[in-house]
């Protein structure tokens, strides 16, 4: 979602939150702006579209400053427009960016105009700018203004705010949004994550739900939600700036494809042996919880999502446990029925994302034995707030789609089943040998990942495309979910999923000539029947294209269309092995189509909104 990068320094800090603003654009935007302060009032620019327009506006107007705030907005209240671009201003006197969605704005704004305040914009943002600046009005200093503005607000967000009034100083807040201090040398920081500001510093202070922080370049203080000074532990991350950079790859989403042997190497490093799966991964003392475990209940969004929908098939097979796996949004605003025993399980990428953090928190009341978190961000909300965690490894996700963070997911609930499959007694023959299949899935990803040119190719049949359809069985249902997911996500061609068997009630009305349909065709029990579907297709002059596990390639025949063969690696291994070729797919559909493939139209990275 949106970003936010401020600091205070001895120098000039323009440069350092233009650069900031940059490492954000990972998360999807619609306007950029930045506010300095200067001798007596603050100096600001926006632009609608990206950071190099407003580049382009500080290049024909220059302005420099020691203490600022920045911002990249995507629109939530009001169009994308240079107006309602952040930062929100109160005459020239004071700035707010943020990040989040306040509930209550509308009856907060004809309160304040009331008081006389007039609006310029459309946003619930910047209610809360002329909130604060009437509360300044009546005598309160910065940092005493902000909190009494948030103590009003409803909704979930992320602030940084400056004054003329004082200079060099810095107020920021958090309730929902996520909210970090970059502690330097005679300089500090605020930003949404840490990767705008790895090439300042690399210790962090991770404020906590609730925390308002005021900074200048010498110096901090933190108050918790109680108005209590707090020391928050400063740590220092290994991450560093070129964590965050192409590496020689066009996109970040192919560097991020090919990173998946690497980083599901290290999701397993230290978790599995040759043939088991090592004690308390997932927190000391978690063993014994995980053997009180009947039922498993799997909340996320997007593709995590589908991670969890792959999970709910596997363990329900192989741990013989019953799983529900549903989407946060839907979750958090029902009454689930609780069984005794009952597993919560939320993955999150970001860890911030707003619906199910909303969902955790539901859970922890709602009587689960434990919740347990599966995130690849070690500092965020999720993974603070859950009893149980276990880290995805997958290192920093750029690119919107998601590639290499739904395969290390994948990866980590695997980790789970086995688990939960050992202590539920499954034979141990065929629990070792699952574990054996583990340690070969980062060479099997790397064979997949030989399949690169051949989908380049294959996509050219795909731009001037306008639709298609995938289609899965059992676990593989997910899986095509996925692979429309990622065609439609980036490459903006409409895609949808089925399971194969529910071609016949529906969406075969949809197939002809033109419409491109995907399989994917792993070696399983359920082989034949999903045969049965693609020869429904093929009667109807429908353009096939299967992916197969190599045992099975001989099962096809040129009536099933253009065939390619892969080595899926068996039952468990095969949905991780054969998400590569749809990635490659929908990266190459995208790149000829001339689509921006890191950051697709009207997405964000982290929805951190509801």
């Amino acid at each position: 979602m949106c970003g936010i990068v401020a600091a205070a320094t001895h120098r000039n800090v323009r440069d350092i939150l233009i650069a900031g603003l940059h490492t954000l654009e990972y998360r999807g935007y619609d306007s950029a702006g930045i506010s300095l302060q200067q001798d007596g009032y603050l100096a600001r620019h926006r632009a609608a579209g990206k950071v190099k327009d407003l580049e382009a506006l500080l290049e024909a107007s220059p302005f420099d400053g020691h203490c600022g705030i920045s911002h990249t907005r995507w629109a939530t209240h009001g169009a994308p427009n240079r107006i309602n671009a952040h930062p929100h201003s109160s005459g020239d006197q004071l700035s707010l960016v943020h990040n989040g969605i306040i509930e209550n704005h509308a009856a907060l704004r004809t309160e304040l105009i009331e008081a006389g305040c007039e609006f310029s914009s459309e946003t619930d943002t910047e209610v809360m700018v002329h909130l604060v600046a009437h509360l300044m009005d009546s005598g309160q200093d910065l940092f005493q203004a902000v909190r009494s503005a948030i103590a009003r607000l409803r909704g979930a967000f992320a602030i940084a705010v400056v004054s003329a009034a004082e200079p060099g100083v810095i107020v920021g807040a958090r309730r929902g949004s996520p909210l970090v201090l970059g502690v330097g040398d005679n300089e500090n920081f605020l930003a949404s994550d840490i990767y705008p500001l790895l090439n300042e510093t690399n210790r962090f202070v991770f404020l906590e739900e609730g925390d308002v922080v005021s900074l200048s370049a010498e110096e901090y203080q933190i108050r918790g939600a109680d108005d209590v000074v707090v020391e928050r532990t400063v740590k220092q991350v290994e991450t560093t700036a070129g964590a965050v950079n192409r590496g020689g790859y066009p996109h970040f989403m192919l560097k991020e494809i090919f990173e998946q042997p690497t980083v599901v190497a290290e999701t397993l490093e230290g978790r599995i042996s040759a043939t088991s799966v090592l004690p308390n991964i997932f927190g000391v003392g978690a063993n014994d919880q995980l053997r009180k475990v009947k039922q498993v209940h799997i909340i996320a969004c997007g593709t995590s999502y589908h991670a969890g929908l792959v999970a709910r098939y596997q363990l329900e097979q192989l741990a013989g446990i019953p799983c529900q796996c549903e989407i946060a949004s839907e979750y958090r605003y029902r009454r689930p029925v609780v069984p005794e025993n009952t597993l919560f399980v939320a993955i999150s990428q970001s860890g911030e994302t707003a619906d199910t953090l909303a969902a955790l928190r539901h859970a922890q009341q709602a009587g689960y034995i434990t919740t347990l978190a599966i995130c690849n961000v070690a500092e965020s909300s999720v993974v603070r707030e859950a009893e149980l965690v276990l880290m995805t490894r997958a290192g920093p996700e750029i690119g919107v789609a998601s590639t290499k963070a739904f395969t290390t997911q994948l990866v980590a609930l695997q980790l789970l089943i086995l688990e939960l499959a050992r202590i539920n007694g499954v034979d141990n023959d065929v629990y070792a040998n699952y574990v054996m299949a583990l340690n070969r899935l980062p060479d099997l990803l790397n064979r997949a990942l030989g399949l690169d040119e051949e989908f380049k190719i294959l996509a050219k049949a795909f731009i001037e495309k306008d639709h298609a359809l995938f289609l899965g069985r059992g676990s593989h249902y997910p899986i095509a979910l996925e692979g429309a997911l990622k065609l439609k996500e980036i490459s903006y061609i409409h895609a949808e999923a089925y399971a194969a068997g529910e071609l016949k009630h529906g969406p075969l009305a949809l197939v002809d000539a033109q419409m491109p349909v995907f399989a994917v065709a792993p070696n399983n029990t359920l082989l034949e029947k999903l045969i049965s579907n693609i020869e429904e297709v093929s009667a109807r002059g429908g353009e096939l294209y299967v992916i197969a596990d190599n045992e099975v390639v001989s099962n096809f025949g040129q009536r099933h269309g253009y065939v390619i063969g892969l080595d899926s690696g068996g039952p468990l291994l095969a949905p991780v092995v054969m998400t590569i070729p749809l990635q490659l797919l929908a990266y190459h559909v995208a790149v000829q189509r001339g689509t921006d493939v890191d950051q697709p139209r009207n997405l964000a990275k982290s929805v951190t909104v509801e």
